[in-house]
């Protein structure tokens, strides 16, 4: 079996580092406002363009800037600036659905990747879009037999894109899906005038609902109130079947999720991509990824259509089902490098030895480690709290801006 590549989703500076130092292969961001998760997350700007370009560049980690919304006429000399900086920075593509976006990338000769919101479902598809693109991210509702099909077809009829190679094809491995046929949805537009598709979604189909006939006033018995909320896709106890499906790119969903979903979601699947490749993947390793997934945001898991399933599995409420959660503890001030030593203000809660942290930062990304000592206020003693000075040992720099947590249990409603 071949190894391929892992993507991971970096909403902001904390996330990409959370990506880079878990083991991703490639990152996709937005810029402004013209992509899927515009109000998902804080999103970057033209400005930091180079700075992301040379983290990854660092780490050999290629880069992917999503332009993948519908795209108006006032929105076209915003489009082009976009692409011509991302150019000048040297980010690796553009991630597109819109024939303009496509367009635009093609005349600079910047690499283009075809979203999913075009919804490729067929070779014929493939071969037309090979004409602009490199890579395509098929349509979230083709089962893995489907997706064999298209990349055997591929190799056998030499199908290739612009730069001459044959086409590599993505799909998504974890994360959030939608009742949304490739997250093409217009229920945000038509309740609140919020378009999903210019990624503003109100995400009308997380929320409760029941069922009633206006006429007679009879209402509709629900086995699930959250009849439009699917669960959390996740592929890591099947990824051999997925990477025996001929795809080239996983990509990992979830730019408006926190550094440390970003970090935990990756680590699990670079050791999940790595074990295959080293042949060592078996039942025990993926019950331990399971479990440390659940840690992290999700609405509980399933296989999504990989495996023929024709309807979804609904949550079962509208929020996170993580088997943990964060709570603020205080912020960093002071590294000492020579002993390897963190200096935080504690201001909120205790923190004591023995407690798992998570720091948190825009350079530092999202660490996490057990406390094994401290000082509190310059004594040695075993908990800190609020107002209080704490020193703790630390195997990576912190920085005044950093921010410290505490991961404790988070009680899910069964």
């Amino acid at each position: 079996m071949q190894k391929i590549e892992l993507m991971a989703p970096a909403g902001n500076f904390e996330s990409l580092q959370a990506a880079l130092d878990n083991g991703a292969d490639s990152v996709y961001f937005g810029v402004e406002q013209l992509n899927m998760r515009a109000r998902a997350t804080v999103n970057f700007t033209l400005d930091d363009l180079q700075d992301i370009s040379k983290r990854c560049k660092a780490k050999n980690v290629r880069t992917y800037l999503t332009l993948n919304t519908i795209i108006y006429d006032h929105d076209l000399s915003i489009v082009k600036t976009l692409i011509n900086k991302a150019k000048e920075a040297d980010i690796t593509a553009v991630i597109a659905m819109d024939q303009a976006v496509i367009a635009s990338a093609r005349e600079i000769g910047m690499e283009v990747h075809i979203s999913t919101q075009i919804n490729v479902t067929n070779i014929e598809t493939v071969k037309f879009y090979a004409m602009f693109a490199d890579t395509m991210v098929l349509s979230r509702e083709l089962s893995l037999r489907q997706v064999k099909k298209i990349t055997e077809q591929i190799e056998k009829e030499k199908i290739k894109g612009p730069s001459g190679k044959l086409i590599e094809i993505e799909i998504f491995g974890h994360g959030a899906l939608c009742m949304a046929v490739s997250g093409k949805c217009y229920m945000s537009l038509h309740s609140q005038n919020s378009s999903a598709n210019r990624g503003a979604c109100k995400q009308n189909c997380r929320k409760k609902y029941m069922v009633i006939d206006q006429e007679t006033g009879f209402e509709m018995e629900l086995d699930n109130e959250y009849i439009m909320s699917p669960k959390d896709l996740c592929s890591i106890d099947f990824l051999d079947e997925v990477v025996d499906a001929g795809i080239k790119v996983l990509k990992i969903e979830g730019r408006g999720r926190a550094p440390e979903y970003v970090a935990k979601v990756i680590k699990c699947y670079r050791d999940a991509i790595d074990s295959i490749e080293n042949e060592t993947y078996d039942k025990e390793k993926v019950i331990s990824w399971m479990k440390e997934l659940e840690t992290v945001y999700n609405r509980g898991f399933w296989s999504g259509y990989y495996l023929g399933q024709k309807l979804g599995e609904w949550s079962k409420g509208s929020g996170s089902h993580a088997t943990q959660k964060k709570v603020y503890i205080g912020k960093g001030v002071h590294f000492f490098p020579k002993a390897k030593i963190g200096e935080f203000k504690i201001e909120a809660y205790d923190i004591a030895i023995g407690d798992t942290i998570l720091v948190t930062g825009a350079t530092t990304g999202a660490q996490e480690l057990e406390v094994t000592g401290m000082l509190v206020n310059d004594e040695k003693l075993n908990k800190g709290r609020k107002g209080d000075s704490v020193t703790i040992p630390l195997p990576f720099r912190i920085r005044q801006s950093d921010k410290l947590y505490k991961i404790v249990e988070n009680k899910v409603e069964a």
